[in-house]
């Protein structure tokens, strides 16, 4: 089976410039299956580049198998670069907090386990506060306590490429068309103003 690259830059701010010619962003984070939360990323404005992958674990160079067996410590996770100009991290935090359910522990739906966590990887002093800031004001739309887990972000594993690009590829397989296009239908309706080409 292929194995997934490691990616070690876990700084915030990176080198590449972006098309406005400012300093892009990283940020990374676990809503669930990585499917639906790439899907949704891809589509918000400002967002420059998103990967799937797996981070937080103790096991090195995982793959999507040893993943599912919840032994690894990882969770599936995206790895966005974004525009600051144009999106801020406040903002990304927003649609992660209203596009999944962060008071399911090791849940999202019917996908259960560890590797489903909802996880925020903080790559910066900066991130983490504005990470528990957005945390403590996003709980009282939720009935149930936020699980959310935030901690510094670690190795970044990039998902084998099977998994890159999985629901703009497969938009009528049915884990696509039952669980992610709900998602985001939802997530179009909260963030038109938002979105790519709005």
């Amino acid at each position: 089976m292929e194995k997934p690259i490691q990616i070690d830059d876990i700084g915030g701010k990176m080198a590449t410039e972006a098309a406005t010619g400012g300093a892009t962003e990283v940020a990374t984070l676990g809503g669930g299956c990585f499917w639906c939360t790439e899907a949704i990323y891809q589509q918000l404005k400002g967002v420059l580049s998103v990967e799937s992958g797996y981070t937080g674990g103790h096991v090195p160079n995982p793959d999507y198998e040893m993943i599912c067996s919840g032994e690894t410590g990882h969770a599936e996770v995206v790895r966005l670069t974004f525009d600051p100009a144009v999106i801020s991290y406040r903002e990304i935090l927003q649609v992660f907090f209203t596009n999944h359910d962060p008071t399911t522990l090791n849940r999202q739906g019917n996908d259960e386990g560890t590797q489903y966590r909802s996880v925020i990887y903080y790559h910066s002093p900066e991130q983490e506060a504005t990470a528990r800031q957005v945390m403590a004001e996003m709980a009282s739309v939720w009935d149930g306590t936020i699980v959310t887990e935030i901690s510094p972000a670690t190795f970044f594993y990039k998902a084998e490429d099977f998994h890159q690009n999985f629901y703009r590829d497969n938009p009528y397989q049915g884990y696509c068309a039952f669980v992610i296009e709900p998602k985001l239908a939802h997530f179009r309706r909260l963030f038109a103003a938002k979105l790519k080409g709005a």
